[in-house]
């Protein structure tokens, strides 16, 4: 396989295969072989860009980081517009889907990545810890519009937003919650901190 331009497309269809596997199968099944059989390559090919399965996972992980990030803007762009409730459900929805949902577990599930995600500076429950900061960048965008309260809380609506986001999409092997299900549980925790429209 060539190198040099074509290494972002392999290190994008071995995520892909990755995200494939564990979606299917779970963490446990989750192995450099069932990833290069997923994606149709030569074992080979996944160690010639990664130091060792270890690594493999941290950089899958890390991509998902800068997915969360890249969103964040665009969530606190939303700020002002449209419900608060429901932009909240919406990111938490988009947050918590299947592959990310498997993620936490396969965090949970291996040692050495969870060391190789202390070694990159990512602490607490990778992804989670980035969603919470960008619910927090939200919230904080709402209460400088307005929306929210002055003294609303933040720094524990935006970890208990999460917390409670995670448990309702954490069942692997259900269907997720409907919208209505998320969006209660958002207007129950933030029912305090919202201000009521001008009228």
């Amino acid at each position: 396989m060539p190198s040099g331009v074509h290494i972002h497309n392999v290190r994008g269809q071995l995520f892909e295969a990755a995200e494939r596997v564990l979606l299917r199968d779970g963490p446990d099944a989750l192995t450099s072989r069932a990833v290069t059989e997923e994606a149709n390559c030569a074992k080979g090919v996944l160690h010639r860009h990664f130091s060792d399965f270890d690594a493999f996972l941290a950089e899958l992980v890390l991509d998902r980081v800068r997915g969360i990030e890249e969103r964040t803007t665009t969530l606190r762009a939303a700020a002002g517009t449209g419900s608060v409730a429901d932009n909240l459900a919406d990111a938490l929805q988009d947050l918590f889907g299947p592959v990310t949902v498997a993620i936490v577990a396969l965090i949970t599930f291996r040692d050495g990545l969870r060391a190789r995600l202390r070694e990159a500076g990512l602490t607490g429950i990778p992804l989670a810890a980035q969603g919470a900061a960008m619910i927090a960048a939200y919230l904080t965008a709402e209460r400088e519009l307005g929306r929210l309260a002055g003294d609303a809380d933040i720094d524990t609506l935006a970890p208990t937003l999460v917390g409670a986001g995670h448990l309702l999409f954490a069942d692997r092997t259900s269907a997720p919650p409907q919208t209505a299900a998320v969006r209660k549980m958002v207007t129950t925790v933030i029912a305090s901190a919202l201000r009521p429209p001008e009228s």
